[in-house]
């Protein structure tokens, strides 16, 4: 997860550094993400988004509802590059499709709740509620404490921040689960204040933090975000 980017806990999301430099390559409009270079490119028979930026590693999302394959890749990576990291995770994207589809056929259209304003409203004053003792009792613990906390409705990730700034966005969608997956969501985005990624360092300040983060994690994906 990058050096002034986001970080983002998000359902079936993956990030890895292919440990790549990267080549010259055409340039691609500005679109979609601020100051990222939007295109697409055929990988087998589907069209995949590629958000190209100022990031050091390749990630790779599955995004809901239809699983839909999105990358960011540095700037200047080669396609051939790109599409050989596609090639190397087709078996995860395969599984994480699969269980996207149960997730999705699993709620049914009754059972989603209906984020209006009150709703929004009542969700927020939930969270709210918590996050004063969390901070008081993991900032200490992590060492780094957020600018700010806001909170929204997210289409398909738990949390996300931004390092350069020390901003953490949490999803609303929070408030109807466990409580502690709340508490997971917010250790994760303040590690990310002190380490950028999920490489060696996060994982083992993770395991250090919250030893049960990888248990926490798997569950929290098994809740389809609506």
């Amino acid at each position: 997860m990058q050096s002034r980017g986001r970080h983002a806990s998000g359902i079936q999301s993956l990030r890895e550094d292919i440990g790549m430099s990267s080549a010259p390559r055409p340039q691609a409009p500005y679109t979609g993400r601020r100051g990222y270079k939007q295109s697409q490119m055929r990988w087998k028979t589907e069209t995949i988004q590629v958000n190209h930026g100022r990031v050091k590693n390749l990630y790779l999302r599955v995004k809901p509802p239809d699983g839909r394959i999105e990358i960011t890749a540095p700037l200047r990576m080669p396609d051939h590059a790109i599409l050989e990291f596609v090639d190397s995770r087709e078996s995860w994207i395969r599984k994480t499709r699969n269980r996207l589809s149960a997730a999705m056929s699993s709620v049914p259209p009754e059972g989603k709740p209906e984020w209006d304003e009150a709703a929004v409203d009542r969700a927020k004053s939930s969270i709210n509620a918590r996050l004063p003792e969390l901070l008081q009792r993991w900032v200490p613990v992590v060492g780094r404490e957020p600018s700010s906390i806001s909170l929204r409705l997210m289409t398909s990730r738990w949390g996300s921040c931004t390092p350069a700034t020390r901003r953490i966005r949490l999803n609303v969608e929070l408030a109807r689960l466990d409580p502690r997956f709340l508490e997971y969501v917010l250790v994760h985005e303040l590690t990310h204040l002190y380490v950028h990624g999920h490489g060696p360092e996060f994982q083992r300040r993770m395991d250090r933090y919250l030893p049960q983060w990888r248990m926490l994690r798997k569950e929290l994906n098994t809740h389809l975000i609506v």
